[in-house]
């Protein structure tokens, strides 16, 4: 049984998502540190989390168990996370306006790494690099490093705290509408997790598609990804 699921397609395709997931999250975290730092709070550096070593910010379900999971049942689309940074937001030199640097921080890095990757496959096919087994291998990790950067970069704009674009909304909204939405933080997490992946299992035992993550960011994924590819050139 094992050898069917873990067969020689499979582990293929694993391996052209392993890099692209990796970095994808690791530096999405090292940027809020770095910002934070930045901005007057060391938290992160101090606690060894600027590292680019990948198991400083492994996160046993985000990085490992759910994209492994969603990868074996042929999900429509690969989905996780990073050990959070640790931010005092106490020790910014302006923690309303700082809150929302490091906020966009992470999302930032995932577009800038969007954009390599989008001139990495422009260089790779300009090249003719794809017609050898390796250069297939490594356009495939380009592929797959520029549309779950995409995701990563759109997903965590939502405006719903703990995400990313939860903070930055707490940090641009006025304040009586700021603080109720930075209360809706203890279960923020909980709500996304229901939305990516209970809703869509309750929706496949009825015969319906629940995946409203997919519904909600999937054509503004497809037209950042298609617009990176634009810029540098390609179809």
């Amino acid at each position: 049984m094992i050898t069917d699921i873990f067969n020689a397609e499979w582990l293929y395709t694993a391996s052209t998502w392993v890099l692209p997931v990796l970095l994808a999250v690791t530096l999405h975290e090292v940027a809020h540190g770095y910002v934070a730092a930045l901005c007057g709070d060391p938290t992160a550096r101090m606690l060894g989390r600027l590292s680019l070593n990948p198991l400083r910010h492994v996160d046993r379900m985000g990085t490992v168990i759910l994209p492994g999971l969603l990868l074996l049942f042929s999900a429509p689309f690969l989905f996780g996370w990073a050990k959070p940074v640790p931010v005092d937001f106490r020790r910014l030199r302006s923690p309303r306006r700082d809150m929302v640097l490091v906020a966009a921080a992470g999302p930032g890095s995932n577009l800038l790494m969007a954009t390599a990757a989008a001139f990495g496959l422009a260089f790779l096919l300009g090249g003719r690099g794809v017609s050898t087994d390796f250069g297939q291998w490594v356009g495939l990790n380009l592929v797959n490093a520029l549309q779950f950067n995409c995701l990563l970069a759109i997903f965590n704009m939502i405006p719903l705290p703990p995400l990313d674009g939860g903070r930055v909304a707490v940090g641009i909204l006025p304040q009586a509408l700021a603080v109720p939405l930075a209360r809706m933080e203890r279960f923020g997490m909980g709500v996304m997790i229901g939305v990516v992946m209970i809703l869509p299992m309750i929706g496949s035992q009825l015969g319906m598609n629940l995946n409203i993550l997919s519904w909600l960011i999937g054509p503004t994924v497809r037209a950042l990804s298609g617009g990176l590819l634009s810029l540098v050139g390609l179809p």
